[in-house]
């Protein structure tokens, strides 16, 4: 039994910076630790936790400017296929830095770089060509500006159209029209999902009811709403599953959204159960949140954590 191809699409990806300092102050220069870069980006560091979990995938992505060249030069240096969209702008910067004396993370996120339609529409193109039937496209991340909000239905439409599975994690309007093309799996927050309804949708039953909406227009075969260190809920035709997140030092929340959903995809595409599929996500995104700065998970954190993990029957 084999395993069947992810293929992730990043159309705004970031070249990712984390450092820390003992404590932020306004006007003062701030004394950092070393730094760490990492290519992030949703479908990237999806890509990268799939093949750090030992699985294969490609990542489709755009580079552009001398920002473009190191971050190519790094998804290169950790071994994930790639096929790189060039555009005419310089890939973004994001930059994360911890405080030592509190704990707290803080977070800036650069703008990315306008897309043509060429550009956009030349992603399309190199999603086209790589889609494989029977397998997975993840859509993750952040639309650039010049993309159009349909941008994902689109990608759900072309993995229709191959016989793939299209799972897209986004947020907003880009999300809203995807869902009308019928996704396989969405991965929402709880204040994504709560935008998404525009209500507060503060309690377990308001959650899975919302879930079960989706579910049952054909917006979506699953829904794996995150709930940060209150686990996570799996809806879908065949009921609901309820875990809760292991309890582990939490160093950095970076990525571990996408940590949790490369484990589900990995699964899946190992053609092993929603249930052992949904462990593992759980437990990728928990040992994610152990690793400094933009580090993402280990496998060896994941295998552990996965194996204490027992999925149970929501009450909702």
């Amino acid at each position: 039994m084999g395993t069947q191809p992810i293929l992730t699409l990043t159309v705004n990806p970031a070249l990712d910076m984390s450092t820390s300092t003992a404590q932020v102050h306004s006007e003062l220069k701030l004394r950092c630790s070393t730094s760490r870069l990492d290519p992030g980006g949703g479908g990237v560091n999806v890509s990268r936790v799939v093949r750090r979990l030992g699985g294969r995938t490609l990542a489709v992505y755009t580079a552009g400017g001398p920002i473009g060249d190191a971050y190519r030069h790094l998804i290169e240096g950790e071994g994930v296929p790639a096929l790189v969209v060039p555009i005419h702008g310089s890939t973004r910067e994001s930059f994360t830095v911890s405080e030592e004396s509190s704990g707290k993370q803080f977070r800036f996120v650069l703008g990315g770089p306008e897309l043509s339609n060429t550009e956009w529409l030349s992603c399309l193109d190199f999603l086209t060509q790589a889609i494989a039937v029977g397998g997975f496209v993840v859509a993750s991340g952040s639309l650039p500006p010049g993309v159009p909000d349909d941008f994902y239905a689109r990608v759900v439409r072309l993995a229709h159209e191959h016989g793939a599975r299209c799972i897209v994690d986004a947020a907003g309007p880009p999300l809203s029209e995807a869902l009308k093309e019928g996704t396989f799996l969405i991965s929402p927050s709880r204040r994504e999902l709560s935008i998404l309804f525009d209500a507060e949708l503060e309690s377990e039953q308001s959650q899975v009811d919302a879930a079960r909406t989706l579910i049952a227009n054909g917006s979506a075969e699953y829904v794996a709403l995150t709930l940060g260190a209150d686990g996570a809920l799996l809806v879908s035709r065949d009921g609901t599953l309820r875990l809760q997140a292991p309890i582990v030092d939490v160093v950095s929340t970076v990525g571990a959204g996408d940590s949790f959903l490369a484990g589900f995809v990995l699964r899946l595409a190992q053609q092993r159960s929603v249930e052992e599929a949904f462990r593992a996500a759980v437990a990728a995104g928990a040992a994610a949140v152990m690793r400094p700065g933009t580090e993402l998970c280990r496998r060896a954190d994941v295998e552990r954590l996965e194996a204490g993990l027992i999925p149970v029957a929501g009450q909702a």
